[in-house]
């Protein structure tokens, strides 16, 4: 790794360890949502442009550096905008965060991994370049894959950062559109427990993998040609 990676690094690092110094103990818990929520929302009604700009920065900010939270400010933003708002925001922070990490991880150890690994690597890129799309959107969707890794293992590979957008911004729509429906009634919820349960995990599974199922079938049933 070259000195420019290193600075870039420990850049990265710093701005980490800024970004959670600076924030309030608890900032990112159900409790404190729910009890900052009617002071925020004068916020939003006060000042509506400024809000959903530093909603927007934070929630860039928050999924860039993959700090756990990223689901209660989806929360938070169906409890203070409207859901269109909410959705063009939630969206959007969400996929450049991805973006930003993917990018970040790719400029620190993709070079150094494809020359480590260079073997399996090669055989990854050629899978990436065929079907990374699919593969994509089904990690995305399965809740079994944390966002950061997804994150990280993308910035391996070959993957193009336009596709790798496309497809993490198509993809986390369903959750989006649950969290922010579950945030317009905050109050009632007790616990992430009460929006993910084992149904709509079941179904983001099943969802994630109807591509990749597709995928098969068309390669499977279709002749190749000669």
């Amino acid at each position: 790794m070259n000195a420019s990676k290193i600075l870039f690094l420990c850049a990265l690092l710093g701005a980490f360890a800024l970004l959670i110094t600076q924030l309030p103990p608890e900032f990112l818990s159900l409790d404190a949502i729910r009890a900052h929520r009617l002071m925020l929302l004068d916020n939003v009604d006060r000042a509506p442009v400024q809000s959903a700009a530093l909603y927007f920065a934070l929630y860039v900010l928050i999924s860039a550096f993959s700090i756990p939270g990223a689901a209660l400010l989806t929360l938070l933003g169906g409890a203070l905008f409207s859901f269109w708002e909410g959705m063009v925001l939630v969206s959007f922070a969400s996929t450049l965060g991805a973006t930003l990490a993917m990018l970040a991880s790719r400029y620190v150890l993709r070079d150094w991994v494809q020359r480590r690994f260079a073997k399996p690597m090669q055989t990854v890129n050629e899978g990436v370049k065929r079907d990374g799309a699919f593969y994509l959107f089904a990690l995305r969707l399965m809740p079994v894959f944390p966002f950061f890794l997804v994150n990280l293992l993308c910035g391996l590979t070959s993957l193009g950062v336009a596709r790798y957008w496309w497809v993490s911004q198509l993809a986390m729509l369903p959750a989006t559109v649950v969290f922010l429906n579950a945030g317009r009634e905050l109050g009632q919820l007790t616990s992430l427990r009460d929006i993910l349960s084992p149904g709509v995990l079941i179904a983001f599974t099943l969802l994630g993998l109807l591509p990749l199922i597709a995928r098969w079938l068309f390669s499977r049933f279709t002749p190749s040609s000669h």
